[in-house]
Protein backbone atom coordinates (compact mmCIF):
# COMPACT_ATOMS: atom_id res chain seq x y z
CA UNK A 1 0.00 0.00 0.00
CA UNK A 2 1.22 3.48 -0.89
CA UNK A 3 0.17 6.59 1.01
CA UNK A 4 -0.02 9.88 -0.89
CA UNK A 5 -0.63 13.03 1.16
CA UNK A 6 -1.93 16.18 -0.51
CA UNK A 7 -0.60 18.75 1.92
CA UNK A 8 -0.08 22.49 2.13
CA UNK A 9 0.65 24.92 4.93
CA UNK A 10 -1.21 27.57 2.93
CA UNK A 11 -4.94 27.55 2.24
CA UNK A 12 -6.71 28.21 -1.03
CA UNK A 13 -4.21 26.46 -3.30
CA UNK A 14 -6.46 23.75 -4.80
CA UNK A 15 -5.48 21.00 -2.39
CA UNK A 16 -8.85 19.27 -2.01
CA UNK A 17 -9.65 19.51 -5.71
CA UNK A 18 -6.35 17.77 -6.43
CA UNK A 19 -7.00 15.07 -3.83
CA UNK A 20 -10.47 14.30 -5.22
CA UNK A 21 -9.44 14.22 -8.87
CA UNK A 22 -6.22 12.29 -8.32
CA UNK A 23 -8.00 9.69 -6.17
CA UNK A 24 -10.62 9.27 -8.88
CA UNK A 25 -8.00 8.88 -11.62
CA UNK A 26 -6.00 6.43 -9.51
CA UNK A 27 -9.09 4.24 -9.13
CA UNK A 28 -9.87 4.61 -12.82
CA UNK A 29 -6.36 3.35 -13.61
CA UNK A 30 -7.00 0.18 -11.60
CA UNK A 31 -5.62 1.01 -8.15
CA UNK A 32 -7.84 0.11 -5.21
CA UNK A 33 -8.02 3.58 -3.69
CA UNK A 34 -9.12 5.05 -0.38
CA UNK A 35 -9.47 8.82 -0.02
CA UNK A 36 -9.18 9.90 3.62
CA UNK A 37 -10.73 13.29 4.35
CA UNK A 38 -8.75 14.61 7.32
CA UNK A 39 -10.12 18.15 7.08
CA UNK A 40 -12.87 19.24 9.50
CA UNK A 41 -14.40 21.28 6.66
CA UNK A 42 -15.07 17.93 4.90
CA UNK A 43 -14.96 19.38 1.39
CA UNK A 44 -13.77 16.15 -0.21
CA UNK A 45 -16.65 14.35 1.49
CA UNK A 46 -19.08 16.95 0.11
CA UNK A 47 -17.79 16.46 -3.43
CA UNK A 48 -18.70 12.77 -3.25
CA UNK A 49 -22.23 13.38 -1.93
CA UNK A 50 -21.50 11.50 1.28
CA UNK A 51 -22.65 12.55 4.73
CA UNK A 52 -19.78 14.04 6.77
CA UNK A 53 -19.85 11.65 9.70
CA UNK A 54 -17.22 9.56 11.48
CA UNK A 55 -18.86 6.95 13.71
CA UNK A 56 -16.25 7.32 16.44
CA UNK A 57 -15.41 10.93 15.61
CA UNK A 58 -11.83 12.10 15.72
CA UNK A 59 -11.33 9.90 18.78
CA UNK A 60 -11.53 6.89 16.49
CA UNK A 61 -7.97 7.60 15.37
CA UNK A 62 -6.80 7.19 18.97
CA UNK A 63 -8.52 3.81 19.20
CA UNK A 64 -6.85 2.56 16.04
CA UNK A 65 -7.65 1.45 12.53
CA UNK A 66 -10.70 -0.70 13.30
CA UNK A 67 -12.65 2.18 14.83
CA UNK A 68 -11.83 4.32 11.80
CA UNK A 69 -12.48 1.70 9.13
CA UNK A 70 -16.08 1.28 10.27
CA UNK A 71 -16.82 4.70 8.76
CA UNK A 72 -15.48 3.94 5.26
CA UNK A 73 -18.07 4.42 2.50
CA UNK A 74 -18.19 3.30 -1.10
CA UNK A 75 -18.38 6.09 -3.65
CA UNK A 76 -20.25 5.98 -6.97
CA UNK A 77 -16.99 5.04 -8.70
CA UNK A 78 -15.51 1.56 -8.99
CA UNK A 79 -12.42 1.00 -6.91
CA UNK A 80 -12.74 4.24 -4.94
CA UNK A 81 -13.81 4.40 -1.29
CA UNK A 82 -13.99 7.39 1.02
CA UNK A 83 -13.27 7.81 4.71
CA UNK A 84 -15.44 10.87 5.43
CA UNK A 85 -14.35 13.88 7.40
CA UNK A 86 -16.51 15.62 9.95
CA UNK A 87 -16.31 18.62 12.25
CA UNK A 88 -14.91 16.53 15.12
CA UNK A 89 -11.58 16.52 13.27
CA UNK A 90 -11.00 20.05 14.53
CA UNK A 91 -9.92 18.24 17.74
CA UNK A 92 -7.48 15.93 15.95
CA UNK A 93 -4.41 17.48 17.60
CA UNK A 94 -5.89 16.91 21.06
CA UNK A 95 -6.75 13.31 20.14
CA UNK A 96 -3.24 12.64 18.91
CA UNK A 97 -1.62 14.21 21.96
CA UNK A 98 -3.61 11.81 24.14
CA UNK A 99 -2.62 8.77 22.08
CA UNK A 100 0.14 6.34 22.85
CA UNK A 101 2.95 6.97 20.40
CA UNK A 102 1.28 10.24 19.43
CA UNK A 103 3.60 11.13 16.55
CA UNK A 104 3.07 7.80 14.76
CA UNK A 105 -0.61 7.15 15.52
CA UNK A 106 -1.80 7.98 12.01
CA UNK A 107 0.82 5.74 10.44
CA UNK A 108 -0.16 2.79 12.65
CA UNK A 109 -3.87 3.27 12.02
CA UNK A 110 -3.42 3.41 8.25
CA UNK A 111 -1.57 0.08 8.26
CA UNK A 112 -4.92 -1.61 8.84
CA UNK A 113 -5.92 -0.68 5.29
CA UNK A 114 -2.89 -2.30 3.62
CA UNK A 115 -4.67 -5.50 2.65
CA UNK A 116 -7.65 -3.71 1.10
CA UNK A 117 -6.09 -0.85 -0.83
CA UNK A 118 -3.22 -0.17 -3.19
CA UNK A 119 -3.30 3.58 -2.59
CA UNK A 120 -4.44 5.79 0.27
CA UNK A 121 -4.82 9.48 -0.54
CA UNK A 122 -4.85 11.88 2.41
CA UNK A 123 -6.65 15.18 1.94
CA UNK A 124 -4.93 17.14 4.71
CA UNK A 125 -6.01 20.31 6.48
CA UNK A 126 -3.72 23.32 6.67
CA UNK A 127 -1.64 22.56 9.75
CA UNK A 128 1.85 22.73 11.21
CA UNK A 129 1.04 20.83 14.39
CA UNK A 130 1.33 17.25 15.63
CA UNK A 131 -1.08 16.17 12.89
CA UNK A 132 1.40 17.50 10.32
CA UNK A 133 4.15 15.44 11.97
CA UNK A 134 1.93 12.37 11.75
CA UNK A 135 1.30 13.02 8.07
CA UNK A 136 5.02 13.44 7.33
CA UNK A 137 5.75 10.08 8.92
CA UNK A 138 2.81 8.23 7.39
CA UNK A 139 3.09 9.36 3.77
CA UNK A 140 5.29 7.78 1.11
CA UNK A 141 4.88 10.91 -1.02
CA UNK A 142 3.84 14.39 0.06
CA UNK A 143 2.39 16.38 -2.80
CA UNK A 144 2.24 20.14 -2.29
CA UNK A 145 0.09 22.34 -4.58
CA UNK A 146 1.67 25.74 -5.05
CA UNK A 147 0.25 28.81 -6.76
CA UNK A 148 3.04 30.62 -8.65
CA UNK A 149 3.01 33.66 -6.36
CA UNK A 150 5.60 35.05 -3.98
CA UNK A 151 3.63 34.24 -0.81
CA UNK A 152 2.90 30.67 -1.89
CA UNK A 153 6.59 30.06 -2.63
CA UNK A 154 7.53 31.62 0.71
CA UNK A 155 5.08 29.34 2.54
CA UNK A 156 6.58 26.27 0.85
CA UNK A 157 10.09 27.33 1.82
CA UNK A 158 8.90 27.68 5.42
CA UNK A 159 7.43 24.18 5.27
CA UNK A 160 10.66 22.65 3.97
CA UNK A 161 12.68 24.51 6.58
CA UNK A 162 10.46 23.19 9.37
CA UNK A 163 10.73 19.64 8.03
CA UNK A 164 14.53 19.82 7.94
CA UNK A 165 14.56 20.98 11.56
CA UNK A 166 12.36 18.01 12.46
CA UNK A 167 14.64 15.72 10.41
CA UNK A 168 11.86 14.63 8.05
CA UNK A 169 12.79 13.23 4.67
CA UNK A 170 12.28 16.16 2.30
CA UNK A 171 13.12 13.92 -0.68
CA UNK A 172 9.54 12.62 -0.59
CA UNK A 173 8.16 16.14 -1.08
CA UNK A 174 6.94 16.91 -4.58
CA UNK A 175 5.43 20.16 -5.78
CA UNK A 176 3.09 21.02 -8.62
CA UNK A 177 1.82 24.39 -9.74
CA UNK A 178 -1.88 24.99 -9.16
CA UNK A 179 -4.35 27.65 -10.29
CA UNK A 180 -1.97 28.72 -13.04
CA UNK A 181 -2.85 31.63 -15.32
CA UNK A 182 -0.39 31.73 -18.21
CA UNK A 183 -1.72 35.15 -19.21
CA UNK A 184 0.15 36.48 -16.17
CA UNK A 185 3.83 37.08 -16.77
CA UNK A 186 4.58 36.65 -13.07
CA UNK A 187 3.12 33.14 -13.10
CA UNK A 188 5.28 32.15 -16.06
CA UNK A 189 8.41 33.72 -14.62
CA UNK A 190 8.01 32.17 -11.17
CA UNK A 191 7.23 28.74 -12.62
CA UNK A 192 10.41 28.88 -14.69
CA UNK A 193 12.63 30.05 -11.84
CA UNK A 194 11.26 27.61 -9.26
CA UNK A 195 11.48 24.67 -11.69
CA UNK A 196 15.10 25.54 -12.44
CA UNK A 197 16.16 26.03 -8.82
CA UNK A 198 14.19 23.41 -6.87
CA UNK A 199 14.12 19.64 -7.00
CA UNK A 200 10.86 17.70 -6.88
CA UNK A 201 8.89 20.14 -9.03
CA UNK A 202 6.60 18.20 -11.37
CA UNK A 203 6.22 19.29 -14.98
CA UNK A 204 2.43 18.98 -14.97
CA UNK A 205 0.42 21.93 -13.70
CA UNK A 206 -3.25 22.63 -13.08
CA UNK A 207 -4.69 25.76 -14.73
CA UNK A 208 -7.04 28.22 -13.15
CA UNK A 209 -10.33 27.22 -14.75
CA UNK A 210 -14.05 27.44 -14.09
CA UNK A 211 -14.41 23.67 -14.49
CA UNK A 212 -12.60 23.09 -11.20
CA UNK A 213 -14.77 25.65 -9.42
CA UNK A 214 -17.86 23.84 -10.77
CA UNK A 215 -16.95 20.72 -8.78
CA UNK A 216 -18.96 22.25 -5.95
CA UNK A 217 -22.01 22.52 -8.20
CA UNK A 218 -21.80 19.07 -9.81
CA UNK A 219 -20.34 17.39 -6.69
CA UNK A 220 -18.27 15.11 -8.90
CA UNK A 221 -14.64 14.85 -9.99
CA UNK A 222 -13.89 16.97 -13.07
CA UNK A 223 -13.26 13.94 -15.38
CA UNK A 224 -16.82 12.79 -14.68
CA UNK A 225 -18.75 15.93 -15.65
CA UNK A 226 -16.20 17.49 -18.02
CA UNK A 227 -14.06 14.70 -19.50
CA UNK A 228 -12.80 16.76 -22.44
CA UNK A 229 -11.80 19.86 -20.49
CA UNK A 230 -8.34 21.32 -20.00
CA UNK A 231 -8.69 20.67 -16.26
CA UNK A 232 -9.26 16.95 -16.85
CA UNK A 233 -6.25 16.78 -19.17
CA UNK A 234 -4.14 18.55 -16.53
CA UNK A 235 -5.15 16.19 -13.74
CA UNK A 236 -4.56 13.15 -15.98
CA UNK A 237 -1.08 14.39 -16.82
CA UNK A 238 -0.40 15.08 -13.14
CA UNK A 239 -1.57 11.62 -12.09
CA UNK A 240 0.62 9.90 -14.69
CA UNK A 241 3.64 11.85 -13.48
CA UNK A 242 2.87 11.00 -9.85
CA UNK A 243 2.39 7.33 -10.68
CA UNK A 244 5.78 7.25 -12.44
CA UNK A 245 7.46 8.99 -9.48
CA UNK A 246 5.95 6.52 -7.03
CA UNK A 247 7.13 3.60 -9.16
CA UNK A 248 10.66 5.04 -9.27
CA UNK A 249 10.68 5.60 -5.51
CA UNK A 250 9.65 1.99 -4.92
CA UNK A 251 12.43 0.71 -7.19
CA UNK A 252 14.99 2.92 -5.44
CA UNK A 253 13.94 1.63 -2.02
CA UNK A 254 14.42 -2.02 -2.96
CA UNK A 255 17.69 -3.62 -1.81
Amino acid sequence: MTTLAIFSNKGGVGKTAAAVNLAYLAAESGARTLLCDLDPQSSATYYFRIKPRLKAGAAGWRKGGKAVSESIKETDYAGLDLLPGDFSLRRMDIVLHRSKGAKKRLQRSLRRFASGYDLVVLDCPVTASILAENIMRAADMILVPMIPTTLSIRAHNQLLSLCRKKDFDTAKFYTFFSMVDLHKNMHKELMASVSAEWSGVLKSYVPYTAQIEKMGVHREPVPVFSPGSAATAAYRSLWEEIRAALANDRRDSQP
